[in-house]
């Protein structure tokens, strides 16, 4: 019987799956720590990690894997790894981390992307970035660059947070395409390097790492990590992409027209295109999808919503540490609406789809003689569906037909009232599946280390377990609902004056 491994190395946790080729099953599944792991915030609007703990969690994770299941690790056939996008690890010449990662939700380089976005052009941008530089990590590294000079000096490359674990694996400073246009470090239209944006931003191409395919074999597992996971020294490491591009891969996600949705920390809906579509506002975002060749050029274009797993957190906190199951029993006794009361789910750093705005979240229309914690719960889901939706909105004007959605049983979706919003205000099917990010990072593995002959034949053992579906009658009160929601959000937010379109480009 042989085995590959998967890691999920979220913000939150980091998870480890062992599945079976044979079956196409998971045999085992960790997560650690039990705790969610702190994020740092000097000031307001950052938000900090040290990737030293990311490391020291996957080898917690992986002995754990090992206690859980007695398996013989030499039979692993191949490693893969997902992680959360957008972050910036710095090392220097001894591969040493210089200072703590600037993660996906930190805002602090929203005006260094805004300004590039208007220096260099719009246009340009969008024709050639398929973006706004916004807060990607091409702008992270431009403020390290700014206001920390003595430690940009002694940056020998950068990383995103995959790359780094791929790294501790390997010894190896690798990243791929995929990862670069997460960063906003690639031209789309030249398919190389994006060095106009690195010129402007007077950083060096010599800071970025290698490049590799997303499946292949990136190096293998060195004798001094395999000693501290207790693995087989010689094991290849044979895939890497970022969560939201591996979570559609995760789902079998990998043709135009398809659509995953994700509900953990972030909230996502990611659609594959098959042209360089941009909106005119950057409010969704374009990226090298984990299938994508220069012959067959594949792009996902996602909208991401920061404040789904840390709203839904602080309110368990709030209710007295109840567990989310409880939470979501006490958002079935409230009905649809929750009687006018309505939950904006921002305030955790800058929002692409407001185009980069940091608004605080915002609960309206309470009534101490009317609302209760049933009704506060209802509305917390309600709201994070609700800027879902808003997103896909988006999505629609910039050409991605959303008709099927397709996403992982875990998280949010685990919630019968938060599917049964999204379906209804989106007007959606929704498909769920026996899987989540570690699964599809090893099967992955399995593609990148040769073990399938295709991408098809990974997905053995992958299984629908529930569809639901539109009914009129919910429809019509989630929409009314989410209208309510919308002329909430625009008193903050004003309509747009200018019309909005699509921007499409030729390969």
């Amino acid at each position: 019987m042989k085995y590959l491994l998967g890691y999920d190395i979220g913000s939150s946790s980091i998870k480890a799956s062992l599945l079976n080729i044979a079956t196409g099953r998971c045999v085992a599944s960790v997560t650690s720590p039990q705790k969610e792991m702190e994020i740092t915030a000097l000031q307001p609007d950052w938000a900090e990690q040290r990737p030293e703990r990311w490391w020291q969690e996957v080898v917690n994770a992986t002995l754990q894997l090992r206690a859980a299941h007695d398996f013989d690790p030499a039979l692993i056939a191949g490693i893969g790894i997902t992680y959360q996008m957008h972050g910036l690890v710095l090392v220097d010449k001894q591969g040493e981390v210089l200072r703590p990662a600037i993660i996906w939700c930190d805002s602090r380089a929203v005006d260094y992307g805004n300004q590039a976005f208007q220096d260099l052009g719009q246009a340009y941008c969008l024709e050639n970035l398929l973006n706004s530089p916004g807060n990607f990590t091409a702008s992270k590294l431009k403020w390290v660059r700014e206001n920390e000079p003595d430690i940009y000096a002694r940056i020998h490359k950068i990383q995103l947070p995959g790359d780094y674990i791929a790294f501790k694996l390997t010894n190896q400073l690798q990243t791929t395409v995929s990862g670069l246009s997460e960063g906003v470090f690639w031209n789309f239209k030249r398919q190389a390097i994006a060095q106009e944006l690195l010129d402007y931003y007077g950083i060096s191409a010599a800071l970025l790492p290698e490049v590799v395919d997303t499946f292949s074999v990136q190096g293998q597992l060195t004798p001094e990590a395999a000693r501290e996971l207790g693995l087989t020294a010689g094991t290849p490491i044979s895939y890497r992409a970022g969560d939201q591009p591996n979570n559609a891969f995760s789902l079998n996600v990998l043709q135009p027209g398809e659509i995953a949705a994700t509900a953990g920390t972030s909230g996502v809906v990611y659609g594959i295109n098959d042209t360089m579509t941009s909106d005119s506002r950057s409010r969704v975002n374009s990226f090298v999808h984990v299938n994508s060749t220069p012959e067959q050029p594949k792009n996902g274009v996602l909208m991401c919503m920061n404040g789904t797993g840390i709203l839904n957190s602080w309110l368990r906190k709030v209710l007295g540490d109840i567990s989310y199951e409880a939470m979501n029993q006490l958002a079935a006794q409230a009905p649809v609406g929750a009687d006018g009361l309505t939950f904006l789910p921002f305030g955790n750093g800058a929002e692409r789809i407001l185009e980069n705005r940091q608004l605080e979240a915002e609960l309206r229309g309470l009534n101490f003689n009317q609302h209760g914690r049933v009704h506060v719960a209802r509305a917390a889901q309600e709201g994070i569906v609700f800027a879902l939706n808003y997103g896909v909105d988006i999505m629609r004007e910039s050409g991605v037909q959303v008709r099927q959605v397709r996403a992982g049983n875990a998280n949010m979706f685990l919630s019968p009232i938060f599917r049964e919003a999204f379906v209804n205000s989106a007007g959606v099917e929704l498909e769920l599946f026996n899987t989540d990010a570690a699964q599809g990072a090893a099967r992955g593995a399995g593609v990148g280390a040769g073990v399938y002959a295709s991408t098809s034949e990974a997905f053995n053992g992958l299984e629908r377990i529930l569809t639901l579906e539109p009914t009129a009658e919910l429809q019509e009160q989630y929409q009314t609902a989410y209208a309510r929601w919308q002329g909430i959000l625009h008193q903050i937010v004003p309509l747009p004056t200018t019309p909005r379109h699509v921007i499409q480009h030729a390969f």
